[in-house]
């Protein structure tokens, strides 16, 4: 199996996308380092998917304060070695027009978002590129294509992601070292509860679109087919990933659709 006994690391993994890539990794007989703030959910999920003691790290940080990404990253290569997959998948949504957010949660959106991102790929970089090789995966959203209501600060920080990663790619080819960005729509998952208000306290309902979404596991099984095929990018949803390519060809048109549709 392809990720038979390499080690992957997966921030957000305590719900969500996270937690369903850590099952289907663990099914696979990777080495997984899972992240996330609860440190107790993360244990939960590690014992769920009969991870053994040898097989896993469970390293708990706030995405909000990575200043620490070199001493994570040490601890990971103390244990095993080597960090061959890097998925950044943890991140927070928003739920606040531009006008009424305030600039305190604008920052905030976009260290979580954008800063803590780069900051761990940045700090396991010099390992993949003294082991030879490795892959960078970059959870992005269908908001890193274009902008939606409510999305404003969200939205900047993703389409940040796309220019950022699609230049290190460039750079770190010659490394062996592969960038793919995920771009996922609507995904059933508690993102839209988690989501951040205007004054920064949390929305704490889920969306109406949401509910009946793909669901996180299938998410998963995408992310992982493209891994192993070293795709650049890719699109992961329903019928909503067709407004990428409607934006291509007939940007006047996905304004107009856009319009019509429901924040939520």
């Amino acid at each position: 199996m392809f990720f038979s006994k390499k080690v992957v690391w997966i921030t957000g993994a305590s719900s969500g996308i996270g937690e369903a890539l850590v099952f289907a990794l663990a099914q696979q007989g990777a080495y997984i380092v899972l992240s996330a703030r609860n440190e107790s959910k993360l244990k939960e999920i590690a014992q769920q998917a009969l991870l053994k003691e040898d097989a896993f790290l469970v390293l708990p940080f706030d995405l909000s304060n990575t200043s620490k990404a070199d001493a994570y990253v040490a601890e990971i290569v103390q244990k095993f070695g080597r960090v061959d997959i890097l998925i950044n998948n943890g991140g927070m949504s928003q739920r606040s027009s531009a006008a009424a957010t305030q600039p305190h949660v604008e920052r905030s959106l976009f260290e979580i978002n954008y800063f803590a991102q780069v900051a761990l790929a940045k700090a396991v970089l010099p390992v993949m590129q003294k082991q030879g090789g490795g892959h960078l995966v970059v959870v992005s959203s269908i908001a890193g294509k274009f902008g939606f209501y409510l999305r404003s600060t969200y939205s900047a920080a993703k389409h940040a992601l796309h220019g950022y990663f699609e230049s290190l790619r460039l750079e770190e080819e010659k490394n062996h070292i592969s960038v793919l960005l995920v771009c996922p729509g609507k995904i059933k998952t508690n993102i839209s509860q988690q989501a951040i208000l205007a004054d920064g306290s949390t929305h704490k309902q889920m969306d109406p679109t949401h509910i009946h979404a793909m669901s996180a596991q299938d998410c998963a099984q995408e992310i992982l087919m493209a891994i192993k095929t070293k795709k650049h990018e890719i699109l992961i949803g329903r019928k909503e990933i067709w407004s990428v390519y409607i934006k291509r060809f007939f940007p006047s048109c996905l304004y107009a659709l856009l319009k019509k549709q429901s924040p939520y």
